[in-house]
């Protein structure tokens, strides 16, 4: 008789890119805005991924972040540093191997992030034609 053994799912290979997948699932279901992931493996020791988005109002960002930690402790058992909960205008999660940052836009626009980690991938504003 044949013994079965478990099919390893993409979690048991690559750990970082199943809660990767699992926080932009999160984040979609809970309709947020402009998810943009970066990619830091290689590029920092912080985290494999950082995950920024935004939500319409203090309301809504709350309550993704809180979603998230809660689905992140229930799928992955482990329990992820929350800041910023109380106003709700910047919220980062930091879950080890996914960093996530969830705004209002007016403060997300403020502090771009996405610009600072973009580790010159961004593209370069064109140029001003010289005024005489």
């Amino acid at each position: 008789m044949a013994q079965s053994r478990p099919v390893s799912s993409p979690s048991d290979s690559d750990p970082a890119a199943a809660l990767h997948t699992l926080v932009l699932s999160s984040l979609d279901d809970d309709q947020a805005l402009e998810a943009v992931s970066i990619p830091l493996s290689g590029k920092s020791s912080i985290a494999d991924f950082m995950v920024i988005a935004s939500g319409r109002s203090t309301r809504q960002v709350a309550s993704m972040a809180q979603k998230l930690a809660e689905r992140i402790k229930r799928e992955r058992g482990v329990s992820p540093r929350v800041e910023g909960l109380p106003s709700a205008d910047w919220v980062l999660i930091d879950a080890g191997d996914v960093i996530v940052h969830l705004f209002r836009p007016e403060v997300r626009s403020f502090y771009n992030l996405e610009r600072m980690w973009a580790f010159g991938e961004a593209p370069t504003p064109p140029e001003q034609p010289a005024q005489s």
